[in-house]
């Protein structure tokens, strides 16, 4: 690994776990990767989360430290990382960005996204991916991993883990899915004083030899976080490596609930009914450069009469889009509903940055047919008003902008294409 001015070593054993919450659940192990990383294969490790995980931190660290502890093997990277996205997402995206890529371990990261989201679909959508990969690949592993926030460091202190985390034990429970909670090592060592959990990062380690653990009091520091998560995960590997079973196709069991998400599905806009100027945006468009190159291709439209129109049969559906500085309000009826109005726009839009960040519709609808109207209203949301706490302008052709950026329609269930 990478040498650090705040060495891996000096920490990697500073943590006591609180004793209420256990860091390491072990459940079924991880026996097939195990297995083939013993013997020296080449192994796939894929990591779906957001911007925790897409930081150059644990998931970089734990990938350099698989690689030195079974040097036999060819360990590659599958990353999935999207910033600010959820299970939700995830499970829409999980077959054609990670089961599509056949991996052998999957590590999932979502709880802190999670936080404000209904527990049930919580569940729902971990379900989700847990099922779409082993009906698709029953021979890979899963890794359920649980980050820690500022505003969830008072429950861990009380004993208490946070909902999202909760929603998604019982369907690591349900399955057998071993799973790594980061949060009471931190919760601790914060409470007994050897941790600050919010600061800038010093450019030399604390004098009182306390730990800077995050500048935002989300996203560790690269230097001295995230080399804490990795530590958990090496402290719970002997644990997971213990399970006395053989590699073996994970079975199936009955659906935890019968309304998971095992039915999520991405349809490319090529295949869909378009109606006005839907153009496809090219590959080195600034909203693309932005979004990054795990981004996959978008259509825009922006005007009145810009609209798409599809047919389902299922439970949910939403858009694989981007939020955007330019990006304006659409139209959405189902069925005979009331239309419902969104914008992909926020506080975080700035000049010049466009984002990964899907849309889903608000309301479960009754599992059956379903047809679907979404188009441009040719406006905007009051912009100035959006940013006036960030005290950000943004230039005429974004400020005035009303578009919106689709690659895919998302499905719970089937669309009739």
């Amino acid at each position: 690994m990478k040498p650090s001015l705040f060495p891996i070593t000096a920490i990697m054993c500073s943590a006591v776990c609180h004793a209420q919450i256990p860091e390491t659940s072990v459940r079924g192990g991880l026996p097939n990767v195990l297995a083939k990383l013993d013997a020296g294969e080449p192994v796939r490790v894929a990591y779906l989360g957001g911007s925790i995980t897409e930081a150059a931190g644990w998931r970089v660290l734990s990938l350099e430290w698989l690689r030195e502890r079974y040097p036999k093997a060819d360990v590659q990277e599958i990353n999935a990382t999207f910033s600010g996205t959820n299970s939700a997402f995830g499970a829409f995206r999980l077959g054609r960005e990670v089961v599509e890529t056949k991996p052998d371990l999957l590590f999932v990261e979502f709880v802190l996204n999670d936080g404000g989201t209904d527990p049930q679909r919580t569940s729902r959508a971990m379900e989700g991916i847990v099922r779409q990969m082993w009906t698709a690949a029953p021979a890979a592993d899963i890794c359920f991993v649980h980050t820690i926030g500022k505003s969830t460091l008072p429950l861990y202190q009380s004993g208490k883990r946070p909902v999202a985390v909760e929603a998604m034990e019982k369907v690591a429970d349900h399955y057998g899915v071993p799973s790594i909670d980061f949060g009471p090592a931190i919760a601790e060592m914060e409470k007994s004083g050897k941790l600050t959990f919010t600061a800038p990062l010093p450019t030399t380690p604390a004098a009182d030899g306390k730990i800077i653990f995050s500048g935002d009091g989300v996203h560790p520091h690269v230097e001295t976080g995230h080399p804490l998560y990795l530590a958990a995960i090496q402290r719970s590997w002997p644990a997971i490596s213990a399970v006395a079973k053989p590699a073996a196709p994970h079975p199936l069991p009955p659906p935890l609930d019968a309304a998971s998400w095992q039915r999520a599905a991405l349809v490319p806009m090529q295949d869909l009914a378009r109606q006005g100027n839907w153009r496809e945006l090219a590959a080195d468009a600034p909203p693309m450069k932005s979004a990054g190159s795990r981004a996959p291709l978008m259509w825009y439209g922006e005007k009145p009469g810009d609209a798409i129109e599809f047919s389902f049969t299922g439970t949910c559906f939403g858009l694989y889009a981007l939020k955007g500085p330019d990006c304006g309000t659409f139209r959405v009826t189902v069925d005979s509903l009331a239309p419902v109005e969104a914008a992909k726009f926020d506080s975080f839009c700035i000049a010049d940055r466009w984002r990964v960040s899907p849309w889903i519709y608000p309301d479960d609808l009754p599992d059956g047919p379903h047809r679907v109207r979404i188009e441009m209203t040719g406006t905007a949301p009051d912009k100035k008003a959006v940013l006036k706490d960030r005290h950000a302008t943004l230039p005429a052709d974004q400020r005035d902008g009303t578009r919106l950026y689709v690659s895919d329609v998302m499905v719970i269930g089937t669309a009739a294409r």
